[in-house]
């Protein structure tokens, strides 16, 4: 499947394809476009646009588009993402920024990210590394207690 989104992928748009090669859809392809091309490209391609304005999967209800994914594919029950997605949550909601201490580390890793690295498909493969220590790290923490 493809996946559509805004180019210049910092903390949802990197969380969120992560999520979706590891827990569902292993094969999936992503587009990261300018924010006005998002639905166009999308629906030109059949694929599924995300963390976009009109996207199918976006912030609601003052979730992030991670914590949305997590919702609509049933994988609540999976305590290390719920802990992943609290993360992600405060570093992608500004005004969530405190919530959780690993947030202001996740944001600052997926600010430099865009400094380092100025193609958008190379930035998600070298981050995908970061959320899948990340995710080690939220088993055993969730395992501790």
């Amino acid at each position: 499947m493809d996946w559509v989104t805004r180019e210049r992928p910092k903390t949802d748009r990197i969380a969120c394809p992560w999520l979706i090669r590891r827990f569902i859809d292993p094969a999936a392809q992503f587009h990261f476009v300018p924010p006005d091309e998002v639905l166009g490209l999308a629906s030109e391609i059949g694929g599924t646009a995300f963390d976009a304005p009109g996207a199918t999967y976006t912030h609601r209800d003052g979730r992030c588009t991670f914590e949305v994914l997590v919702d609509e594919f049933a994988l609540v029950g999976n305590r290390a993402l719920a802990r992943l997605a609290r993360i992600v949550h405060a570093a992608d909601i500004d005004e969530e920024l405190g919530s959780d201490p690993a947030g202001a580390g996740l944001l600052a890793i997926a600010i430099g990210g865009l400094g380092v690295e100025a193609d958008d498909h190379v930035l998600l493969e070298r981050a995908l590394f970061v959320y899948d220590a990340l995710y080690a790290w939220c088993e055993l923490d969730v395992a501790q207690r």
